[in-house]
């Protein structure tokens, strides 16, 4: 199977322009990404970082959303994390719940010093697992002047706790880390990384809806894309560890600017934005639940992405 677009699963809006763009992170980790502008655009405009979900790329949803915003006025830059995609750092295809809060801090670092952007003007989207990774960067970082998380998951509870922390107990977490720790020193052996493998394929008939919902997106032609570690071979599987012991948004009580919480209301994950929402303080805070709307709706669905209501939250925000 090929990405629709040349390696993009969605169109370039024919009134945008995009570009590559590298920067690094604040440990030296080269970063990509593709920087979205409007055609003919003049001055300092507002700007967004875009990533997720997790185990995407920029050329599926992360772009997606950077391309509509450009479209309305925004320069945008959808970015692969570090260790995946077109970005650097070694070992390949393992994530981190530090590090991956400071890509989204380094695509500011990138965005203040740009002719084109207002630097007192940036925001920030974090699509699945990358929203939760996006309310941690507020937390951490006050250059960012409004978030949005979209259809998140806090992947540091997921891993630790289990879907619907189902296995939130002591002896469950023990069991995954003796399986978790006993790969490593096969990886170790062996010089390699075992991959945890992507959405699973073929898709079993008994599949839980929400294995249905990612296989429908990450398996067929609607979002598969080359580099995705979820359309392919996936994580290493150890990738999971550190989030068991490092979690998230244990501040982000603490953020003081703007920040908008959209999910589907029939999402399995719908329960990582209440939650976390529900954690937030201040006027500026809002939970927007969208009815009829499944996990994966909030990828790539243009009639359910809420576009109108993110243009103006960030205008709102960003002035």
């Amino acid at each position: 199977m090929k990405s629709k677009y040349e390696g993009y699963s969605f169109k370039l809006n024919e009134n945008v322009i995009r570009t590559k763009v590298k920067f690094h992170n604040r440990y030296g980790i080269e970063l990509t990404g593709d920087l979205y502008a409007p055609k003919n655009a003049e001055g300092k405009l507002p700007a967004i970082a875009v990533a997720g979900p997790f185990g995407a790329v920029k050329e599926q949803a992360a772009g997606l959303y950077a391309d509509e915003m450009a479209a309305r006025g925004f320069i945008a830059l959808a970015f692969d994390p570090s260790f995946i995609g077109e970005s650097g750092g070694n070992v390949r295809n393992v994530a981190s719940p530090d590090i991956n809060t400071e890509d989204f801090s380094a695509t500011v670092d990138f965005l203040s010093v740009q002719d084109s952007v207002d630097a007192e003007k940036i925001a920030v989207i974090g699509i699945c697992g990358f929203g939760g990774m996006a309310l941690n960067a507020a937390a951490m970082d006050t250059r960012i002047k409004a978030t949005v998380a979209s259809t998140m998951y806090d992947m540091t509870r997921v891993n630790v706790k289990g879907y619907f922390d189902e296995a939130d107990n002591a002896d469950a977490r023990y069991e995954i880390k003796k399986a978790l720790n006993a790969q490593r020193t096969e990886d170790y052996k062996n010089g390699t990384y075992q991959r945890a493998g992507g959405v699973v394929d073929p898709l079993p008939a008994d599949a839980p809806f929400f294995v249905k919902d990612y296989y429908d997106y990450y398996k067929t032609e609607r979002g598969y894309t080359e580099r995705s570690l979820n359309s392919n071979e996936g994580w290493n599987t150890t990738s999971a560890l550190s989030f068991i012991n490092m979690p998230i948004l244990q501040y982000s009580d603490e953020i003081r600017s703007a920040v908008l919480v959209i999910h589907g209301e029939k999402a399995h994950s719908c329960y990582f934005s209440r939650d976390a929402f529900a954690k937030l303080t201040g006027d500026n805070k809002e939970l927007f639940i969208l009815p009829d709307t499944v996990h994966t709706d909030l990828y790539d669905k243009k009639n359910k992405i809420p576009f109108d209501k993110l243009e103006s939250f960030f205008k709102q925000y960003l002035k």
